[in-house]
């Protein structure tokens, strides 16, 4: 009504219906442009049809009820003969005809579906928006308000952005580096005050030093003997919890003020270092304290690490990663992030000082200056966002945290140490039999193309299904290149009319079940005790549940003959069962 020209960007059929000479849609995805005459050659309509032509055919996913068996042709040749949904309605009787009998038989719901399918555009907008559509014009960015709501929703670089119009405009050159709370606030003036984020108070200075001497280390005693809290690290040789072995370990007192002790270095690295029997000797009634309190980031991969070395790690009263887990779920729970969003600090990475791929190194080969900054930072950090992330909490979450995440962490201990046992002769008959069943799937894929190929060649087998065999590709989704993709779902879609695709998507499944379970899980026995140690991560789902990996124990296939063998395999020791228990979808 304003004579506004309008574009609807959209892949969705049913706005079609709002086509007209000011109205077009535009596909982005497919970069198809409708207006009038592209709604009538595409659907064979015009766009005052559409709700009748949508309303004929129904529309299973969106609940809606039209005529059975009436298609898109169906539908067109109704329009065109009788004009409108009213007019075929009125003509039913003429439809001769099982079609005829199902329009008949719909008659009654076709007003419904007309309802359903119809999109509402009779809304009071001068009612909603005070300047009516003048309300929906873009203004000038409101950059306080949005520097604050982009740091609470990790928008790095917007954020950046934000500090430098805040900047420009002499409104402070760094939001959150020069403002406290109060004028947060106040920038932030329309915003829910739960929404504004603090961040944790910096230290004045660092105090971070490496224990070397047998005096270093009589003092760290003493000093852990006067502790509450401490914040707590390990640096070990692999991120294997099971077989790790020490490199060092960091404790921080407060923040700031942390310490490393590197047991093992390479000579060259600490050829001061103190002996690592003497070192843990003295250490284990601390570590093993209930009273003295450890705070650290994933402190269950430490209590790993020292169990390798008989140390029960107990007194864990914090974990950053738990904390953040309770606070934000849907973000990352990194130290390197949580330094970055909670400390507004970056962090020494791992790989800034070892380096990646074929020419990393072994943290016990960092140079010992440079390892003492990275631990104690870590174990500092842990100790500095684990405080702040509490004060954050309401009183349900804090009891979440102290009564469940961090309990369950230690179950999740004990199961992980634990291990689970499996029988490696069984998994290797399987392997056997699932070889050659590959072999055989090999030669029918073969004897169905005409030709040997690689199975496994997804440019050959689309030169066979769709060049040699001459398939369709019409509807078939295309990969980047603009070729059509062979991936599963296209493969399930042809097996159906075709015996190769069915071939491959069994040669496929069988495949991988046998380099992920049947070939690999004996791999993954540990020697020392004879069961595979899978990882259970707390702090991945947003939804709460746990996840396996390392191997993945909770997505064991049970949909094929082949993969419930694969169950057969994890077995109880003498004396004992298994037990499965399940519960129904209740979040």
């Amino acid at each position: 009504d304003a004579g506004m020209k309008v574009i609807v960007s959209t892949g969705d059929k049913d706005m079609a219906q709002l086509v007209n000479e000011q109205v077009t849609l535009v596909n982005t995805m497919s970069g198809e442009t409708l207006d009038s005459e592209g709604v009538a050659a595409k659907f064979g309509v015009r766009p005052d049809q559409i709700r009748d032509y949508l309303a004929l055919m129904g529309d299973k996913v969106d609940n809606v009820p039209g005529v059975e068996k009436c298609g898109p042709k169906t539908a067109v040749k109704w329009l065109e003969q009788y004009g409108s949904l009213e007019g075929v309605m009125a003509n039913a009787a003429e439809i001769k005809g099982k079609v005829g009998e199902n329009l008949q038989a719909a008659l009654p719901r076709l007003p419904l579906s007309y309802e359903l399918v119809t999109i509402k555009t009779d809304l009071d907008l001068h009612g909603e928006l005070s300047d009516g559509l003048d309300s929906l014009r873009r203004q000038t960015p409101k950059w306080s308000q949005l520097a604050v709501e982009f740091k609470r929703l990790n928008f790095r670089t917007w954020l950046k952005e934000a500090e430098e119009r805040l900047h420009e405009t002499a409104q402070g050159d760094d939001l959150f580096g020069n403002l406290d709370i109060g004028e947060q606030a106040a920038l932030a003036a329309e915003m829910p005050s739960e929404h504004i984020i603090t961040q944790a108070e910096a230290p004045a200075k660092l105090d971070y030093q490496a224990i070397t001497t047998e005096a270093q280390f009589a003092a760290l005693l003493s000093k852990l003997a006067a502790a509450h809290t401490i914040g707590l690290d390990t640096e070990t040789t692999s991120l294997d919890a099971m077989n790790a072995q020490l490199v060092g370990i960091s404790i921080a007192f407060a923040a700031g003020e942390a310490v490393y002790i590197p047991v093992g270095h390479t000579p060259a690295t600490a050829p001061d270092q103190l002996a690592w029997e003497d070192v843990l000797g003295r250490l284990k009634p601390f570590l093993e304290s209930e009273t003295l309190h450890k705070i650290g980031q994933n402190l269950k991969y430490d209590q790993h690490v020292f169990a390798n070395y008989e140390i029960a790690l107990k007194g864990i009263s914090g974990d950053a990663m738990l904390a953040s887990y309770i606070v934000e779920s849907h973000l990352g729970h990194g130290l390197d992030e949580l330094a970055e969003r909670w400390l507004g600090l970056e962090t020494v990475t791992y790989e800034s000082l070892c380096g990646k791929g074929a020419k990393a190194i072994s943290f016990a080969d960092v140079a010992l200056e440079q390892a003492t900054e990275y631990a104690c930072q870590d174990a500092d950090f842990a100790l500095r966002i684990e405080n702040h992330l509490v004060k954050q909490m309401d009183d349900k979450q804090r009891d979440i945290y102290q009564n469940m995440e961090l309990p369950v962490a230690q179950v999740l201990f004990e199961m992980e140490r634990t291990g689970v046992q499996i029988d490696k002769a069984e998994l290797a008959a399987q392997s056997h039999e699932l070889g050659r069943r590959l072999l055989e799937l090999e030669q029918q894929a073969y004897a169905a193309a005409g030709q040997p190929f690689n199975l496994n060649s997804p440019k050959q087998l689309q030169e066979i299904l769709f060049g040699k065999m001459g398939i369709p590709t019409k509807g078939l989704k295309k990969t980047a290149s603009g070729g059509v993709s062979t991936n599963e779902a296209v493969l399930e879609q042809l097996a159906a009319d075709f015996p190769l695709p069915k071939i491959i998507l069994e040669n496929r499944g069988l495949a991988k079940l046998k380099s992920t379970y049947t070939d690999k899980l004996p791999e993954m026995v540990n020697p020392r005790t004879g069961r595979v140690h899978t990882t259970y991560a707390q702090a991945v789902a947003i939804t709460g549940r746990l996840a396996s990996n390392n191997p993945n124990l909770q997505n064991i296939p049970i949909r094929t003959e082949e993969g419930r063998k694969v169950r057969r395999a994890f077995n109880a020791p003498a004396g004992s069962v298994i037990v499965s228990a399940d519960y129904s979808q209740i979040e």
